[in-house]
């Protein structure tokens, strides 16, 4: 069965020497995984066309026997360039895209979570790398899984506790004005990464890094 979707593109690897296997995260079907056959080939149609937090349109045909499906045709709508020319961005980029494929079940729909990443690529190719930026994604991210803190119960100061309001609810480009000091970025991340520990059990390697940005 042949099916459509937009999708980002959250990471690939090779199969064969001549074949990708792309994970892709998708509004209406979650995070899938399909075959590119042939997209290492320098003539194939898919050259060029698949790479990290590349957004498009694509079509495939569903297997009958295993999640891994088979990718016809692609039409890109974004390459986030802008990600790939500055290494703290990018980082930013890798943990928040991990979080999401370690905190999410394949083939389960994500419309909120998709339209959250979409976002922060977005914000990313348009605001440098600021640890805020992980803070305002984590908090976002738990409030999609049912998981958001219970900031007044926090053990967090009451400036960090304001802080941590306006990132888990500030649009993008809002974030900006917000000003932490290296005391309120400290508290936050560690606060941060406990609650995950515990809810999540574990989380991606590169975080101490995207949140050094």
């Amino acid at each position: 069965m042949i099916e459509r979707a937009v999708g980002l593109v959250l990471r690939t690897r090779p199969l064969t020497e001549t074949s990708l296997i792309v994970q892709w995260l998708t509004p209406g079907l979650g995070r899938l995984a399909t075959v590119a056959k042939g997209a290492r080939r320098p003539k194939s149609p898919f050259r060029g066309k698949l790479d990290l937090f590349y957004l498009g349109d694509f079509t495939f045909r569903r297997s009958r026997t295993s999640d891994l499906h088979t990718l016809i045709e692609l039409s890109l709508q974004e390459t986030h360039s802008a990600l790939r020319q500055d290494l703290a961005r990018l980082r930013q980029a890798s943990y928040c895209a991990a979080l999401v494929e370690q905190a999410t079940e394949s083939e389960t729909p994500l419309p909120a979570l998709f339209e959250l990443l979409k976002g922060l690529l977005a914000h990313l190719c348009q605001q440098a790398a600021a640890p805020p930026t992980v803070f305002a994604f984590e908090f976002k991210l738990l409030r999609e899984l049912g998981l958001s803190p219970d900031l007044e119960k926090s053990p967090l100061e009451a400036g960090s506790r304001q802080l941590a309001k306006a990132l888990a609810q500030l649009e993008w480009p809002l974030l900006q004005r917000l000003k932490l000091s290296q005391t309120q970025s400290t508290e936050l991340s560690r606060f941060l990464h406990g609650f995950l520990i515990y809810h999540l059990e574990r989380i991606p390697r590169g975080r101490e890094s995207a949140c050094a940005s």
